[in-house]
C-alpha cells in the first residue's frame, strides 16, 4: 500500500492545502501476488466534525477491491461553499480534487467507478457532494450522517445548540431562515435533479439505533421514499462512534465496489 500526503495550491481555497491518499499498487512476488489486472477505481473518504484527513481508514479493503482512497481535510465546513473567500470546500472536493487526482494518478475517471463516503459531518458531505456533482460520483455511502438542516433552520443570532453557534452555521449554510429551500439542503438537490431528469447517484445510508442522529437519518430515508428515489437504508445497534463506523464501512465498501468495473 503506497501512502501519500500531497500538498498543492487550491484555487478554491486560495491557498496551499493538503490531502492524503492511499494507492494499493504494490504487490509481493514472494507470496505469488500479481498487479491488479483492471484500472483502479477511487473512493473519496470524508472525515467528520472536528476531524481531519486520515483519521479513519478502512484497512484491507482497498487491496481487496482495487480502489484508491482520497482523503481531503475540509475543516468543519460541512463540505459546503461558504460565502467567505477561501471556504469553497464543496467545489474543492467535487470539482478541483477529483480532476487533480485523475490527472495526476491516471485513475478511472467515470462516475460509475468514483465513489464517495463519509461519517457524521462527512456523511452529510458525501450525500450532498454526490447530489451536487452526479456527473462525478456514481455512488455515495453515508454513515451516521449529520443531516442537521431542519434542526438549524430558523436559528437566530446569539443562539447555540451545544455543538456550535449561530454564527458558525450561518457561515457554513448561509441564511438559516431559508436554508431548507437552499442548495445546502440535500433534499433540494434531489428535487432539482428529478425536475431536470438527471440521474441521481446510488445512495447507501446507515445509522446506529442508539445514535443521537438516528431520527434525522430516518427522516431522510422517508423523504427519499416519498420522492421514489431508489436507495439502501440500514439501521443496526450502535452509537455515534468508531465501533459502528468500522463495522458498517466494510458493508458500504462491498456495496460500492463489490461489482464489475463500470457497473
Amino acid at each position: 500500500m503506497a501512502a501519500f500526503q500531497i500538498r498543492y495550491f487550491s484555487n478554491c481555497l486560495h491557498r496551499m492545502t493538503s490531502f492524503e491518499m492511499l494507492i494499493p499498487n504494490d504487490y509481493r512476488t514472494d507470496l505469488g501476488q500479481k498487479p491488479p489486472a483492471e484500472p483502479m477505481r477511487t473512493l473519496f473518504l470524508l472525515h467528520g466534525y472536528t476531524g481531519m484527513s486520515g483519521n479513519w481508514v478502512p484497512e484491507g479493503l482497498p487491496e481487496k477491491y482495487n480502489f484508491a482512497i482520497v482523503m481531503p481535510t475540509a475543516e468543519n465546513s460541512f463540505y459546503l461553499n461558504g460565502a467567505a473567500t477561501g471556504s469553497a470546500y464543496q467545489s474543492m472536493v467535487g470539482e478541483e480534487l477529483t480532476d487533480y487526482v485523475r490527472r495526476t494518478f491516471g485513475l478511472v475517471n467515470s462516475a460509475e467507478d468514483t465513489c464517495i463516503a463519509g461519517l457524521s459531518m462527512g456523511g452529510f458531505g458525501a450525500l450532498h457532494t454526490a447530489l451536487a456533482y452526479p456527473e462525478q460520483f456514481g455512488r455515495a455511502a453515508c454513515l451516521s450522517s449529520a443531516l442537521i438542516v431542519h434542526g438549524i433552520a430558523g436559528m437566530k443570532p446569539g443562539e447555540d445548540n451545544g455543538v456550535a453557534n449561530y454564527e458558525y452555521y450561518r457561515a457554513c449554510f448561509g441564511d438559516l431562515d431559508r436554508v431548507e429551500e437552499s442548495d445546502a439542503n440535500p433534499e433540494t438537490l434531489v428535487k432539482k435533479l428529478k425536475a431536470a431528469g438527471k440521474k441521481i447517484p446510488d445512495l447507501y445510508l446507515c445509522c446506529g439505533t442508539e445514535d443521537f442522529l438516528i431520527e434525522p437519518n430516518r427522516e431522510m430515508h422517508r423523504f427519499l421514499e416519498s420522492e421514489k428515489v431508489p436507495h439502501e437504508y440500514h439501521e443496526g445497534p450502535g452509537i455515534h462512534d468508531m465501533v459502528f463506523w468500522s463495522q458498517w464501512i466494510v458493508k458500504a465498501v462491498e456495496w460500492m465496489f463489490g461489482r464489475p468495473l463500470g457497473r
